[in-house]
């Protein structure tokens, strides 16, 4: 299919608060909706996109449907490419749903995953074209890379290893052979190959590791509290790629952030990621000013940043 548009949104549950972003008329039937984009009031001419499809999914609770709209953004203004959005909003959490990429888009060999909290400051044509080894279905960025593990005490047991997600001691883990000290992956930005997962049949192993937690509770009580990164770390344990460390500076949602990384760095950095806590629309967060400058104002008054200062709004 050609797409004449800038953009082309597939929303596959609840469409309302995002046609409300977007000034937009919700259509009757099909969940789809194209757009003539205008994301930025400073984009005012038509940018010519050119390429394949490069399909983009974001998922998000529906109050931070704002925060998928900053993120979209970010994107628009810093490539040409012919991006295709799908947005996958539910009223509780979401984290799991990035199991199911296939499912969301069906026609799609190859996908970029991206969490609500990210800016992306490079052209993610470059990000697309990550190289994936094969018989890997999923690229990922290693929380140990150099990039973003400065200032990150590491040891046994933390969020940077697989000990700090997995508990070691449940008989299912262990016989696994998987070794605890082994670098954690961050599943906050994904390049797939579908075809791979498809064909690995990805979704059914981490429903298969979800329905074993929920029996042996393998991960719920770890220092990292997720349950959603660990049954990745075990399906993909020695099998996946790495995406480029500058294409996903993680931990800008943590305390100490604003001392890790220097204004300079953050500038340079290809995509960053507000992982943490502190979110770039909340007061205590580090570089708000990097994620106001994509924010869109929400015409409805329903999503609001909150700033130190009333003026900074």
């Amino acid at each position: 299919m050609t797409l004449r548009r800038a953009f082309l949104i597939i929303v596959q549950r609840n469409l309302l608060n995002l046609s409300e972003f977007l000034h937009k008329e919700v259509p009757d039937a099909g969940m789809i909706l194209p757009f003539e984009s205008e994301l930025s009031p400073d984009l005012r001419s038509e940018t010519v996109r050119k390429g394949e499809e490069i399909p983009v999914l974001i998922t998000a609770t529906e109050e931070r449907l704002g925060a998928v709209v900053a993120a979209m953004n970010s994107v628009y203004q810093n490539s040409k490419a012919n991006v295709v959005f799908t947005i996958v909003t539910l009223n509780d959490t979401v984290g799991h749903l990035k199991f199911y990429l296939p499912v969301y888009i069906p026609e799609a060999e190859k996908a970029i995953y991206l969490d609500d909290d990210v800016i992306v400051q490079g052209d993610i044509q470059e990000l697309y074209e990550t190289n994936l080894k094969p018989g890997h279905a999923a690229a990922f960025s290693e929380d140990c890379d150099s990039a973003s593990s400065k200032g990150i005490v590491r040891g046994a047991g933390n969020q940077n290893n697989y000990m700090g997600f997995l508990d070691f001691k449940k008989e299912a883990i262990k016989k696994l052979g998987m070794r605890a000290n082994t670098c954690s992956f961050n599943p906050g930005v994904i390049v797939a190959n579908l075809t791979e997962w498809r064909n690995q049949n990805i979704t059914r192993q981490l429903e298969h590791w979800m329905e074993l937690n929920k029996q042996n509770d393998l991960y719920s009580k770890t220092l990292a509290e997720s349950i959603v990164t660990p049954p990745l770390l075990v399906v993909f344990y020695k099998r996946h790629s790495n995406i480029d460390p500058m294409w996903h500076i993680r931990h800008l949602g943590t305390t100490g952030a604003q001392n890790r990384y220097s204004p300079q760095f953050v500038k340079a950095a290809k995509l960053l990621h507000w992982n943490g806590h502190y979110k770039p629309w909340s007061r205590t967060s580090a570089f708000t000013d990097v994620w106001d400058k994509w924010f869109i104002a929400d015409p409805t008054g329903k999503f609001q940043p909150v700033r130190r200062h009333t003026g900074d709004n």
